[in-house]
């Protein structure tokens, strides 16, 4: 499972440290795509392949067949090198607006990846009264 926040930079040829906690859950080789909100989904491999057996067992309609293209068609196998780096495709980094700094956050079953100006747009400090009553409609209790 992944939690936390994790802030980095990408250096000039687009790698990027893999913080050592989130090290453990993803291993040495995973998954990143193209994920909602403009933002970059990191995988265990594990996790991957049990999102590909749900692709898998999908009728082919026409929204499917998109998904499909867009979150499978765009995803690429990374590797962590020596120094706990990855190397971020280029057109991944372009989709997310990285450039330079991120930051990384651990959801449950994947990580994602964020550039940091996006991300606080995104997440701002949030009206937490606001986010409970969403969890609620959602049926989660903390």
């Amino acid at each position: 499972m992944f939690m936390g926040q994790y802030s980095h930079s990408i250096d000039e040829k687009g790698r990027l440290i893999i913080p050592a906690k989130l090290r453990e859950g993803l291993g040495m080789h995973f998954v990143v795509t193209k994920g909602f909100d403009r933002c970059l989904y990191l995988y265990p491999e594990s996790e991957w392949e049990r999102i590909a057996e749900q692709f898998r067992s999908i009728p082919s309609k026409k929204e499917a067949r998109q998904l499909e293209r867009t979150f499978i068609g765009s995803a690429r196998e990374l590797e962590v090198d020596k120094q706990g780096r990855a190397l971020v495709p280029q057109d991944l980094r372009e989709f997310a607006g990285i450039e330079k700094d991120v930051v990384l956050v651990g959801i449950l079953n994947k990580v994602e990846i964020w550039s940091r100006d996006r991300f606080e747009e995104t997440t701002g400090d949030g009206d937490m009264d606001e986010m409970a009553e969403d969890m609620a409609d959602l049926g989660l209790v903390l």
